[in-house]
């Protein structure tokens, strides 16, 4: 049995501990410094000679029986395989729809993602997806909160089964079957603090390191940080206005077998695009005939402005039952809330189960209490009908401002319906110096390369601006400014003063 004593582990990086070990033992066998039959040591052993937990050497052991450079013999131990047995993983020919370990390598990027700017009175922030607080609806939510406590007393602070308060996830099978034509039990609802930790979960309970996930590419970070923090392997398929390349989904699909497939069918972040139906049944044969399943992230289905429920979501169309469907209420309620649910297939809804409980036992007993009435009085129904018109003014209000700048050559997307606009850039006009700019005269707005899965120049065309976070009377001004900084930009090349903000 090898003793393993020269491996260093940076407990400082931002590379997993498990993910650091995996490769230093790889290189060790590699350079026939571990012999083919070694015995490696005990998990026990290892993990108390580099100090870390037994989980960190479990997973890098793993890892390198998944890549066959180790194989296990059942009560005796991990053994080096012979060279002839190490099979290396074939990487992605493409490399541009490979996330790298440095999520953020452009020296820009850093700084932006570091940096911050004070919001004043001045400011306009087209940034921001987060209503503005005035929209919160405090008073009908206050009444149903002092209902709660005046009928259930000391038990609305109790703890509650892991899948959540029976009441509310039969009002949600209820609201689900009526608005979206999604027909399923209530014993297959899981309630979840927010869609970040819905994707948690899911990733918690299915993916291993190694695995391959694909994802839209432009897609949300907060997702790629989850599939990262579980060592899986992403892959960004391009994002059409109609959804993914499925001819390239397929040919990855058969080349590297995903476990899991992370979609926004609807109104998509950053880029505002819907999935043709016919999209959406392709994609639902894939994952049935390749055996993987799809994410579903649906929070924007709600904010469409020509039909009272919106495109038809995934999951209503899923007759394989391979999509895990994930749905918050935080940009139509109030994100502070963190209430959301997650639909689950029977075949593993105790693997979610079991990963939900041992991330908080249950979500707020209070809240889900409140939140079920909040359904069942119909409240629910009429703010959203509220936010919707909302919503919809401040959209077309920008819409008829934005298209000024195509005199000046930038592409709107025009999605009728959800909380952004995504903007292509006159060529030559880099989205990341035009952040800067706007910057300068107080506008906040979002450089779209930061979505990609690959941070390249040729990344740097687009930017993402919303009218979520900012009053009517601003966005007139705001186009007025970003108009000028993108024709000031397309007369000048000198490198703007680097100035720092926030990107929420």
């Amino acid at each position: 049995m090898s003793n393993i004593v020269p491996i260093q582990l940076d407990k400082q990086s931002s590379v997993p501990l498990y993910i650091q070990l995996f490769e230093e033992l790889k290189k060790m066998i590699c350079e026939d410094q571990l012999q083919p039959g070694t015995r490696l040591p005990a998990i026990r052993k290892l993990a108390g000679q580099l100090n870390v937990n037994n989980v960190t050497v479990v997973n890098a052991y793993k890892l390198l029986e998944q890549h066959q450079y180790v194989f296990s013999k059942v009560g005796s131990g991990v053994y080096v395989s012979s060279v002839q047995e190490i099979e290396e993983p074939e990487e992605p020919a493409i490399e541009d729809h490979i996330i790298k370990d440095e999520f953020y390598d452009d020296e820009d990027i850093q700084l932006m993602s570091r940096g911050h700017i004070t919001l004043n009175k001045n400011s306009i922030n087209f940034a921001s997806a987060t209503p503005t607080p005035d929209l919160f609806p405090v008073d009908d939510f206050k009444i149903a909160l002092v209902e709660v406590l005046e009928r259930d007393k000391g038990q609305a602070f109790g703890y509650h089964e892991s899948n959540g308060y029976r009441p509310l996830r039969h009002s949600i099978s209820c609201f689900l079957d009526d608005y979206y034509s999604i027909d399923v039990s209530e014993d297959h609802i899981q309630i979840i603090s927010g869609a970040q930790q819905g994707i948690d979960v899911i990733a918690k309970a299915l993916i291993q390191p190694g695995d391959y996930v694909f994802v839209e590419n432009p897609t949300y970070t907060g997702a790629i940080a989850v599939f990262k923090s579980r060592g899986a392997r992403i892959i960004g398929i391009p994002i059409q206005e109609d959804g993914i390349d499925m001819e390239l989904a397929e040919k990855y699909i058969r080349r590297y077998q995903p476990k899991i497939i992370y979609t926004m069918p609807n109104y998509q972040n950053p880029t505002t695009y819907c999935y043709s139906e016919k999209r959406k049944r392709q994609l639902l044969e894939l994952a049935y005939k390749h055996h993987f399943y799809i994410i579903e992230d649906d929070f924007l289905t709600d904010l469409d402005f020509t039909q009272r429920h919106g495109p038809r979501t995934l999951k209503s169309l899923d007759r394989f039952d391979r999509v895990l469907y994930i749905k918050s209420f935080s940009k139509v309620l109030m994100p502070g809330l963190r209430i959301g649910f997650l639909i689950t297939p029977p075949e593993i809804f105790q693997k979610i189960l079991q990963a939900k409980h041992t991330t908080d036992i249950s979500s707020s007993g209070l809240i889900q209490r409140a939140f079920d009435l909040y359904l069942r009085k119909g409240i629910w129904g009429s703010h959203l009908e509220y936010m919707k018109q909302i919503y919809k003014d401040r959209y077309q209000k920008m819409l008829d401002k934005i298209i000024c700048l195509e005199n000046i050559g930038v592409r709107i997307h025009k999605p009728n319906g959800g909380l952004n606009f995504w903007l292509t850039l006159p060529k030559n006009v880099s989205a990341t110096k035009l952040y800067y700019e706007c910057a300068k005269h107080d506008l906040l707005l979002i450089p779209g390369r930061i979505f990609y899965t690959s941070e390249s120049n040729s990344n740097d065309s687009h930017i993402r601006i919303s009218y979520a976070a900012v009053y009517p009377e601003q966005i007139e001004p705001g186009i007025d400014i970003l108009y000028n900084c993108i024709n000031k930009m397309l007369n000048k090349t000198d490198e703007p003063d680097i100035y720092y903000s926030p990107l929420i």
